[in-house]
């Protein structure tokens, strides 16, 4: 695609100073860096390089439970601004919430739409979209697949900040019950309707793989969506679909990275952001200043380098293996990865 080789070709220094310098100017930067822009160790103005964000400290995230998501938007975009309000999940306390405008919405689409196409998936065909609704922006890739790449969705209910709730609260036989109410629902569609691929999380096609693997041999292939995703697993999901397409991405509501193919016959699975905009690099868990060396394991540090959304430095719930594209991609990418830390506080259920 013509849009994705023009952000490859971006220059991450420069692209780096373009968003840092929209989202403090004085006259029409965003007025939630604006009211920081005080209390901030440097000034942002006089950042040059990619590398220097992290002057910026670790980002407050506290700060995004109770924040106007539209104060993270440069006032440069023309008000009133109008679209979805979007949340993240809500697993170790109250969700962040986002505003997207047309332009990221479009950026995290056509990516998207790449790895289709990279993974082997046809334009034209039909989907199930099996993952969380309502306020989570993965029920946005009805719109992807259906406006982007030409295809067909039908969808499902799917809620999973209730089965975290009954898992905290030690009710697992309520939260099966649920993963049962889940796929019986895409039982009933794989059964009644014509369905060439299924996009769901590597927790619920465990499921639905173990109880009626008929259905999933008869799949043209499956999209992995969230972080629970392992060699071991994958290698169970190629197996159980019967020569079908395992395709898979890694992120969350603040930003998505795309698989590319696994490598070391098959133990390590790496993924590569949606540069220029979304960038990850793999930090010593003790100190996230220090990058691990490729190869080890570390926590994820995220950064969201949009036009209309500037977050620097997220320290993620995730760890992984640092992972070098070697050419393939002007920026870092990220291997295995999988929660930090999991606690009975922190569970992650069905996704």
């Amino acid at each position: 695609m013509d849009q994705c080789n023009e952000w490859l070709s971006a220059d991450l220094d420069d692209w780096t100073r373009r968003v840092v310098r929209r989202h403090f100017d004085p006259a029409t930067g965003s007025r939630y860096w604006l009211n920081r822009l005080a209390g901030l160790a440097v000034d942002p103005r006089d950042i040059k390089h990619y590398d220097e964000l992290v002057a910026l400290g670790p980002l407050p995230l506290d700060e995004l439970r109770s924040l106007d998501p539209t104060e993270l938007v440069p006032q440069a975009v023309a008000r009133p601004l109008a679209g979805r309000i979007w949340d993240t999940g809500g697993t170790t306390g109250t969700p962040c919430r986002l505003f997207y405008t047309p332009g990221m919405l479009a950026h995290r689409g056509i990516w998207r739409a790449w790895s289709f196409v990279s993974e082997g998936f046809r334009e034209n065909s039909t989907w199930l979209q099996a993952t969380p609704t309502g306020p989570h922006l993965i029920g946005n890739g009805v719109w992807e697949v259906t406006e982007l790449f030409g295809g067909r969705a039908y969808t499902i209910d799917m809620d999973p900040r209730w089965v975290k709730r009954l898992l905290r609260d030690g009710r697992t036989a309520e939260a099966e019950r649920y993963t049962g109410h889940l796929v019986d629902q895409i039982v009933t569609v794989l059964r009644t309707q014509p369905i060439d691929y299924l996009n769901t999380t590597p927790a619920l096609f465990r499921v639905l793989a173990q109880r009626h693997p008929e259905l999933v041999a008869g799949l043209g292939g499956v999209r992995l969506s969230g972080t629970q995703l392992t060699p071991a697993m994958r290698r169970e999901f190629v197996r159980a679909l019967d020569g079908g397409i395992c395709g898979a991405s890694y992120g969350n509501t603040f930003g998505n990275a795309a698989a590319l193919p696994p490598e070391d016959d098959g133990r390590l699975l790496p993924y590569v952001p949606n540069y220029p905009q979304v960038t990850m690099r793999v930090a010593d868990r003790s100190d996230w200043l220090r990058t691990v060396p490729y190869g080890e394991v570390g926590r994820v540090v995220l950064s969201v380098l949009h036009e209309d959304l500037f977050l620097p430095n997220i320290l993620e719930r995730d760890q992984a293996v640092r992972f070098a594209p070697e050419g393939r991609w002007p920026s870092d990418g990220v291997a295995n990865v999988r929660p930090l830390e999991v606690v009975r506080s922190a569970p992650e259920g069905v996704y």
